[in-house]
């Protein structure tokens, strides 16, 4: 959203909240590093007046004729101080939330959400919350298994875990308050809540004076892995005529009414259980990601737009905000955003993998913080991602098999060769004497593949997802030694409907050849020799 206001002529001004961890000032997302830039830097004084006073003497410092416009938060942290200091300025802002007696409520509270909206008469999850275990023991004694704990101010599944018994559960809420959250500062309090059963969904809104307008809908991917409940595999867009959007839009925007969130964008996370929607959390700030989904909202939606242009309009061209329909038309091509789930960890040698995944026909967009020297651990939850990659085409097929394709590179550690091999393969060596059930890598797969042994996982996983009918690397493609990529000349860029003068999907020619092979444990998916031609990018 900073850059976007920054190309339409504005300067940027950037805030830090006490408390904020330094090593987030300094992170920029991938797409933005040439560009943004930031006239002055702020941080938060010890009361409301020293930071209006602040902001005041150093935006004159950087600009005497500056003439602050807009106030918003660029993060789930910084959305309470957005609302103060833009109420405070009088800017547009959703100001202060107070409950019915007139107390300050913090609106990014977790457990006040549910608790204004069990107040209202809406479905809420069953929950107790605390920064005292006593407070809580009762409902963790009584409540069915599995249970979901959580900070009640978290971004990103940061510390949420899915506890499958009262001992993991009361020694996961002692971690949580000794912990520090990922954008900085203690966890305040811990939530305890039911386990919702049921897919869950997002919906992403601008709103403008009270006015919610539907920006995207997605279902996320979430499956178990590396001995986690909630390890992001994705996000993929829903039709926003659909049955399941015509069902948790109106849930959606009534919270939003009750959380008093009339301006500005949010990100709500419901889940539809046999009831009914139920909210997961409404995040009162943008879709995070680092904004990796924006190009593919855009190619998707009617009219090219995201949240990003509407959240700019709202606050700096009213009128065409409200040009924007209620909700999106009819998705335009196919297409899709993966989180890039690591199954092994060490220091980063290489990134071999990276270079391949660019070169898919369906790429439009790759986005990673893992750099060479850099460590990897084993993906967990969306804040241990190791990147993303945003799927394209108007050829549904096209998307489906560089899917596949990616799930594969994934599952055999093609994306990374760390630095510790030889203890890697050591490692794996006495893992083999010891499990009975095991995957072992295919010495065809690949040099990278072979030499690390590529990944060893038990059986067990992969039985269990048979059995449930969740197959999570559908039609998996078994690949000879070698993948052949060649470039051919750039022909119709002019079309790429992705670029900043641009209408109109990438052009892309790809040939695949399929060679059945014996013996591999993905029998049903196709084995591929796989060529790629590419377009030359500009």
């Amino acid at each position: 959203m900073a850059l976007e206001m920054q190309r339409r002529g504005y300067e940027i001004i950037a805030f830090w909240i006490n408390g904020f961890a330094e090593e987030m000032k300094t992170h920029v997302p991938m797409s933005c590093v040439k560009e943004l830039r930031y006239i002055c830097e702020i941080e938060e004084q010890p009361t409301l007046q020293l930071t209006l006073e602040e902001i005041k003497l150093k935006t004159n410092d950087a600009n005497a004729n500056l003439d602050i416009v807009a106030c918003l938060a660029g993060g789930e942290a910084g959305v309470n101080v957005a609302d103060i200091i833009g109420e405070s300025m009088g800017l547009l802002s959703n100001g202060y939330l107070r409950g019915v007696g007139g107390e300050i409520l913090n609106r990014r509270d977790k457990k006040v959400q549910q608790e204004l909206l069990h107040s209202a008469g809406m479905r809420s999850v069953r929950q107790a919350g605390s920064d005292k275990f006593e407070d809580v023991e009762q409902f963790l004694q009584t409540e069915s298994y599995p249970i979901v704990l959580k900070p009640t101010e978290s971004a990103g599944s940061d510390g949420v875990k899915l506890c499958p018994n009262f001992e993991e559960a009361k020694e996961h809420f002692h971690q949580l308050m000794n912990s520090q959250l990922v954008n900085g500062g203690d966890c305040g309090q811990v939530l305890c809540q039911e386990f919702l059963k049921g897919k869950e969904y997002v919906v992403d809104h601008v709103s403008l004076n009270g006015v919610h307008k539907t920006m995207m809908v997605w279902v996320y991917d979430k499956r178990e892995r590396n001995g986690s409940a909630f390890v992001y595999f994705g996000c993929v867009p829903v039709e926003a005529d659909s049955e399941e959007a015509n069902m948790i839009i109106p849930y959606i925007r009534k919270t939003l009414d009750i959380l008093g969130v009339k301006n500005g964008p949010s990100h709500g996370e419901v889940i539809i259980t046999e009831s009914g929607p139920c909210l997961v959390e409404m995040n009162c700030r943008a879709n995070g990601g680092d904004g990796a989904w924006h190009p593919l909202a855009r190619g998707l939606t009617p009219g090219s737009y995201s949240q990003i242009e509407a959240t700019a309009d709202a606050y700096l061209n009213p009128e065409q905000f409200h040009s924007y329909p209620d909700k999106p038309g009819p998705l335009i091509g196919e297409g899709v955003e993966i989180c890039l789930v690591s199954y092994g960890k060490g220091i980063v040698k290489s990134t071999p993998g990276f270079d391949v995944l660019k070169k898919l026909p369906s790429c439009i967009h790759f986005e990673s913080g893992v750099k060479i020297g850099g460590t990897v651990d084993l993906t967990i939850d969306l804040i241990t991602c190791v990147g993303s990659v945003i799927v394209y085409h108007e050829n549904p097929a096209v998307v489906k098999d560089d899917i596949h394709f990616i799930r594969y590179l994934e599952n055999m550690n093609g994306l990374f060769i760390f630095e510790d091999e030889q203890e890697q393969t050591e490692i794996m060596a006495t893992t083999t004497t010891t499990t009975t059930k095991v995957a072992i890598a295919d010495a065809t797969v690949s040099s990278q593949a072979a030499k690390d042994t590529t990944v060893i996982r038990e059986t067990k996983a992969i039985e269990e997802e048979t059995q449930t009918g969740y197959d999570h690397f559908p039609d998996a493609p078994f690949l000879l030694k070698t993948i052949s990529l060649r470039k051919t000349v750039d022909i119709d860029a002019m079309h790429d409907r992705f670029g900043d003068n641009a209408d109109g999907p990438p052009t892309m020619m790809r040939t695949v050849s399929l060679q059945k092979t014996q013996g591999h444990r993905f029998p049903n998916g196709p084995s591929m020799l796989r060529t790629i031609s590419l377009q030359k990018e500009p």
